[in-house]
Order: structure tokens, then sequence, then C-alpha cells
């Protein structure tokens, strides 16, 4: 049964769930879909064209769906989309797109803790936990699996790949390889995320050749072309390895070395 606060504000044409509760003085606007069994948390703001999974939960002052902060902003329907089962916890923003159609994502069963921010046209994967303070700026991609540490700062447009793990206060300006270890300021690979991946279910085979793939790539005196190509020479080419392989392939701004 769909519990509603009395001073919570829901605009004509929200669409809210089987099972949603909506706590004391929560906005919702009238381009907002709440799924099944959602918990909406008092003092939340829910707004623009905003789609909100199944079984959430969004802690106080979260401001989700809200304008873009981009200057290059100029009008135009743009969306936010959460997935299952995710938190947000409080004080979280999630920004909407900036041109026409664009979208913000984020994934299912994901943690994003505290004052963590998600700007405009960012994607996060399944499975990705923010610890609090961190912040990333528009069009990051993070994908399935990582962990961003508390008060991690990320460089638009740059990537962290699948079990990537970041250490806390790190500043990010280029592409974080899956499942790899970065730390510091300035920021650098320190070794494979090994427990993350164990944790994962990751095999012990892939796990194996991730590690010869990072001797390659960052304890050797190869460039990163001669590193790949030493990869594919040299390592089985396991789903793991090729997905790390592409990743730094198709890496526009460069990876952390």
């Amino acid at each position: 049964m769909t519990s509603i606060h009395p001073t919570a504000v829901i605009a004509e044409g929200a669409r809210l769930g089987q099972g949603v509760e909506v706590g004391p003085y929560s906005v919702i606007g009238p381009n907002v879909s709440v799924g099944d069994r959602t918990r909406i948390m008092a003092h939340v703001f829910l707004d623009g064209c905003t789609r909100v999974g199944a079984e959430c939960t969004v802690f106080p002052f979260s401001s989700i769906g809200t304008q873009t902060q981009d200057l290059k902003y100029a009008g135009g329907k743009t969306a936010v989309e959460i997935g299952d089962r995710t938190t947000l916890r409080e004080y979280v923003t999630v920004n909407s797109g900036t041109a026409e159609g664009e979208c913000t994502r984020v994934g299912s069963d994901c943690h994003i803790m505290a004052y963590s921010h998600v700007a405009h046209t960012c994607t996060i994967g399944d499975g990705v936990i923010m610890a609090n303070g961190s912040q990333l700026a528009g069009e990051v991609v993070v994908e399935r699996q990582a962990v961003l540490g508390g008060l991690v700062g990320v460089h638009q447009f740059c990537r962290i790949g699948r079990l990537a793990m970041i250490g806390h206060n790190s500043k990010v300006n280029q592409d974080v390889p899956p499942f790899m270890l970065a730390d510091g300021n300035p920021l650098a690979v320190r070794g494979v995320n090994s427990v993350g991946m164990e944790r994962k279910k990751v095999n012990a085979k892939a796990r194996a050749a991730l590690k010869n793939a990072h001797r390659f790539l960052y304890r050797m005196d190869l460039s990163t072309r001669q590193a790949l190509e030493k990869i594919r020479a040299e390592l089985e080419m396991l789903p793991e390895v090729e997905h790390l392989v592409r990743f730094i392939e198709e890496s526009e701004r460069g990876i952390v070395k």
C-alpha cells in the first residue's frame, strides 16, 4: 500500500508504484515516476523527467533530477534514471543531462553515500559504491562494481573501469583501467584490486592473468601500446583481459600510470 505523508507535495502527473512511501515535506514533480516499494524519506526533492526504480531508498535532503549546472544548457528535455535497489544517502545530488535527449544514469544496486554529486550525463553502472563526498563532473562513466573512496574528485569525460577502486581524497583526471587499485594525488595505479575481484567472484585464472597484465602495463619499461601488444601475445584473452585491453584502446584521455 502506498503511503504519503500529508505534508508531502506530489504534483499531478507524478507516477508512484505499489508500496511506495513518501516522507514528510518531500516534493515530487509532475514528470517523475517512482518504482514499487521505493522509500522516499523526509525533505527529498525529485524533479525533472526522472525515473526512480523499484525498492530504492532516498534519504533526506537529496535532490534528484534537477537541471544541469552546465552553462551550455539551452533548454530542452533531459532526464535522470535510477535503477532498482539503489540507495541515495543524505544530500546526494543527481543532475539531469545537458543537451536535448541526454540522460544521467545510475544503475541498480548502487550505494551513493552522503554529499556525493553526479553531474550531467554521467553513466554509473550496477553495483557501484561512491563513498561520502565523492564528486563526478559531467559525462563521467563509472563501470559496474567500481568503488570510489570518500572525497574522490573525477574530472569530466573520465572513465573508471569495472571493479576499479579509487582511494579516498584522490583526484582522477585520466581513465582508470578496470580491475586496478589507484590512489594518491597525483593519482597512480598501485596494483590490482585483488580483494574486490575475489569478493565479486572473479575466478583465480582471470585474477592471475590480470596481475600479469598489470605487470606489463605498470612494472616494465614499456609504452602503453607495447604493453597491450605483449598482453595480446602472451596472455590468454579471457573476458576480463579482453575488457581491460578494449577499455585502454578506447581511452581518449589516456590511462592513469
